[in-house]
């Protein structure tokens, strides 16, 4: 009778995603993987052949994880932008390295920003479309004018200089529509 694999890919993969969690995709090294399993590194080679390829899978589960944020996250804004503005600066409060890994990293597994932001949601699209609908002329470009604010603000949190509150943030974020609109 075969022995039944104890460190499957799915315990490999999440034990390595909430490690970049937590500590950073840096972190994420086969010995420490292996420690926080509780196994040699062997498992995690019979599964994956490199970690670039394991990296990789990280990086996706990051992906989703910022659309189900997305998805998830309660405001009662009906302002184009700024429920996605919202979603964006908390996300790098409220996961930190996960925000670095997909929006701070010099590699974006060959997508652009915009492609991270519209995800598996559409969510850029569906502002722009709320904008269109709203009467803005160009929402395309005034979704990046407020975009350049959006990121400042998100990575100001990162630095720990960001302390305007939900209200404050949207507030402003509604003058710069007004104003751009």
């Amino acid at each position: 009778m075969a022995r039944k694999e104890l460190i499957t890919k799915d315990k490999i993969l999440n034990t390595a995603f909430e490690l970049a969690r937590v500590d950073g995709i840096e972190s994420v090294t086969a010995r420490k993987l292996a420690a926080q399993i509780g196994c040699s590194t062997q498992p995690i080679f019979r599964v994956y052949s490199n970690m670039n390829e394991l990296y990789t899978e990280i990086y996706e589960k990051a992906v989703d994880s910022f659309g189900g944020y997305y998805e998830s996250f309660k405001s009662d804004v009906d302002t184009p932008f700024i429920h996605l503005g919202l979603v964006y600066i908390n996300y790098a409060k409220d996961e930190r390295k996960l925000f670095q890994l997909l929006f701070q990293s010099e590699s974006r597994g060959e997508r652009s920003l915009y492609e991270l932001l519209n995800g598996k949601v559409g969510a850029v699209s569906k502002e722009i479309n709320r904008a269109a609908a709203a009467g803005c002329k160009n929402p395309s470009g005034l979704f990046m004018k407020m975009w350049i604010f959006i990121h400042g603000c998100a990575c100001m949190v990162q630095t720990g200089d960001y302390d305007l509150t939900e209200e404050e943030t949207t507030e402003l974020l509604s003058e710069i529509y007004k104003n751009c609109s």
